[in-house]
């Protein structure tokens, strides 16, 4: 039976599609299930699977769902900014195809945001498949003195160094009422559009990775909170469009880490420490590609 699109929506939910699989049209299903008026946008970026084909399949029957093509790979920023002037909600949901939100999730946010005003973004507890809460559910923002250890894995050594200064808090009890953080996961990222037109959209100089972080300093810089409200979830299958060129996604990765160091930090410390903090980046990244890309041939080969 075929579903009209929502005439009011009061929420735009944003999919960024790459070869996601039959996750996407479960991610998806998720959100058209969900009792709040919803419009739903997959971007998908030049997908060579069958993952258009299931959600169409599934879901193309419902006006509320529509499918926005790009023919190439244009990044997770552009593919969601490219959705943008289509969503016509006050709330947004920049949400990963291989998330599936939990019975009560988006209903729950969205009460949530109505209820304070002061609050540009809000994200929930983030479960791997078993379960478990996925690390980056609730975050700090990353600096140098954070990287330089986690690279070095000093904090194996030295478990305390990190003590007052950790990049991930999922070892710490989940609060029992929603409560500020430096970030939450980029995979769910729910936005109030008001938070959103002062901000502006995701950086595009970002391709995969950090531009979440990116968009988290600058609503925090804009005086708009970001909340982590607990009681609520998703389900993520980390990774799920990104395994087939591991290579090119450390690329990505570090290459954003050095653009967000650049844009935020750089001038924070004094000039041969920053240039030796970018240095770190690049030599970490040829280490970690030396490594998967020996790792992936052999994989190949067997």
């Amino acid at each position: 039976m075929a579903t009209e699109a929502s005439p009011s929506p009061v929420l735009s939910v944003i999919v960024v599609n790459y070869n996601a699989g039959e996750l996407l049209a479960d991610c998806v299903g998720a959100v058209l299930t969900a009792t709040v008026a919803v419009e739903v946008f997959v971007s998908d970026n030049g997908s060579t699977d069958d993952s258009l084909a299931q959600v169409r399949g599934r879901h193309g029957g419902d006006g509320r769902l529509r499918i926005l093509e790009n023919r190439a790979n244009l990044g997770f920023a552009r593919g969601n900014n490219v959705a943008l002037p289509h969503t016509r909600a006050p709330y947004l949901l920049f949400l990963n195809p291989d998330c599936i939100a939990g019975r009560g999730t988006l209903e729950g946010l969205v009460a949530f945001m109505d209820a304070n005003p002061a609050v540009g973004m809000a994200g929930c507890v983030i479960h791997n498949p078993d379960g478990t809460e996925q690390v980056a559910s609730r975050r700090a923002i990353p600096d140098p003195w954070i990287g330089l250890v986690r690279v070095l894995r000093l904090d194996r050594l030295w478990p305390r160094l990190l003590a007052h200064k950790r990049l991930n808090r999922i070892d710490e009890p989940l609060p029992q009422a929603p409560v500020p953080v430096e970030a939450i996961s980029g995979s769910f990222m729910l936005v109030r559009r008001t938070a959103l037109a002062e901000v502006g959209p995701l950086d595009e100089g970002y391709f995969l990775h950090c531009e979440d972080l990116d968009w988290f300093v600058r609503f925090r810089q804009a005086g708009w909170g970001i909340y982590l409200v607990p009681g609520l979830g998703v389900i993520h299958h980390k990774g799920a469009c990104s395994t087939g060129r591991p290579v090119a996604v450390e690329w990505h990765k570090h290459k954003g880490m050095a653009r967000f160091f650049r844009k935020f930090q750089f001038r924070l410390y004094p000039l041969p420490f920053s240039l030796l903090v970018l240095l770190g980046i690049w030599a970490h990244f040829a280490l970690i590609a030396g490594a998967t890309a020996v790792t992936w041939g052999r994989r190949r080969r067997r």
